[in-house]
């Protein structure tokens, strides 16, 4: 799991770095119009997540075709989402920018990207979903080909469009555009063929896109909504700082979404880490073990302290690296270096929040804890503060910077709270 999300960071990353190479404006572009497909791929995120607090503790019972059927519900949902953000994105994508920029230079560059990004959302949704379930029921290796497929189509095809080579023409941000959308088609077809060819465990039916079962419904939306509901504040608090950042500045955005993509890559195993414990333990108290599942949180949370901290080590390293090999203005680079420092004690203490509410928390179906925190610690304390420090008190882009990541500060009392009164681990199979 953490290899695959190693993978996911990569593709980002090499849109990052290719695209770093043209200009800053074309960087920020693209940081800025791929806030869209971060929102929708929470809410992707978010019903796969719902769905595999009741999958994996299925699988425990080894209940196959109730996990079926909640795929087929996920699937559903997550199309109809995609499709909302795709006529969203092609109709009104000068809007949309306006949300995150006033610079027209970064508007106009951003809406040739999303005019053809949007194309990739349905494929998105089937992938995600696919893939998230398959998590859920021990089989990893499929997500780490297709993904690890779809990084070389990319990067290849990122080369080729981007900067004009083998005797095409130089796209710029419209070929990084076109190879996600190719790279998001190849992974469809790649998890087509497995599950037709070569899945014994879970099987897509296509008539259950269209099932209704209300029982079985009103579990899937018990837990699924308050993790969708907090993915989507969560991942709209995340995006309401990149609209004040936005606001600040083209060398501001260039900055952090270098810093961002830094963040992603340092957090890769604590992720894996939090999708790891959701799945051991939400099987271990669908077979009613429950010692066996206290003890795998205790043991994921261990873990996540230590790579939250080789994660941090991972920042102070990039940190040199990316402020020498990308075309930042020497604004743009004093931005960055001061966003790396805050991103050391950030990305440590996010290892070990989200091991606690993605993995342990959501595992025994504690879903609506997550929503609380993050609405108290993002939206009533990152959000809200960071907009007055930017806008009314006027202080320096890195005091700025620091409040609007201090909600893992405020969340991190909470979560260990929550952990040590147990009130997270039960069995809600029926």
């Amino acid at each position: 799991m953490a290899l695959q999300n190693l993978i996911n960071v990569a593709v980002t990353s090499a849109d990052v770095i290719m695209l770093g190479r043209v200009g800053e404006t074309v960087l920020s572009a693209s940081s800025l119009a791929g806030q869209v497909l971060y929102i929708l791929t929470l809410v992707f995120y978010g019903l796969t997540s719902g769905a595999m607090i009741l999958t994996a503790q299925y699988w425990g019972k080894r209940d196959v075709r109730t996990i079926e059927k909640l795929m087929g519900i996920s699937m559903r949902i997550a199309l109809t989402a995609s499709l909302i953000f795709m006529f969203a994105a092609l109709l009104f994508p000068g809007l949309i920018m306006r949300i995150f920029t006033n610079d027209e230079a970064v508007i106009a560059e951003g809406i040739q990207y999303l005019r053809i990004v949007a194309l990739s959302y349905p494929f998105i949704a089937v992938t995600m979903v696919y893939l998230n379930i398959m998590r859920s029921v021990e089989r990893v290796v499929v997500s780490t080909v297709v993904y690890s497929i779809s990084l070389l189509i990319n990067i290849a095809l990122n080369g080729v469009l981007i900067f004009g080579l083998l005797g095409f023409p130089a796209l710029g941000i419209q070929g990084a555009a076109i190879a996600t959308v190719i790279a998001r088609v190849a992974e469809v077809g790649m998890v087509f063929i497995y599950d037709k060819k070569f899945n014994r465990v879970v099987k897509v039916q296509l008539s259950d896109l269209f099932l209704r079962e209300k029982l079985l419904f009103r579990d899937y939306l018990t837990y699924t909504v308050p993790v969708t509901m907090n993915e989507i504040l969560w991942g709209l608090a995340m995006s309401m700082n990149s609209v004040i950042i936005g606001h600040l500045g083209s060398s501001v955005v260039a900055a952090n979404s270098v810093a961002q993509v830094t963040r992603q890559l340092a957090t890769v195993v604590a992720f894996g880490i939090a999708n790891a414990a959701a799945v051991m333990i939400g099987k271990a108290i669908g077979e009613n073990n429950f010692e066996c599942a206290r003890l795998f949180a205790r043991h994921m949370i261990y873990l996540s302290l230590v790579f939250g901290a080789i994660g941090s080590v991972v920042v102070l390293i990039v940190r040199p690296i990316a402020i020498a090999s990308l075309n930042l203005t020497p604004l743009a680079q004093e931005y960055l270096s001061a966003m790396m420092y805050v991103m050391c004690y950030f990305v440590f203490l996010q290892s070990y929040n989200t091991t606690l509410i993605v993995g342990v928390f959501r595992a025994g179906g504690d879903a609506k804890f997550g929503l609380f925190v993050d609405i108290a610690t993002m939206w009533g304390g990152s959000v809200l503060l960071g907009s007055l420090c930017a806008f009314v008190l006027k202080w320096s882009i890195p005091a700025v910077y620091v409040v609007l990541l201090c909600d893992e500060i405020l969340r991190t009392p909470l979560t260990t709270w929550r952990y040590r009164g147990l009130s997270w681990l039960r069995n809600v199979t029926r």
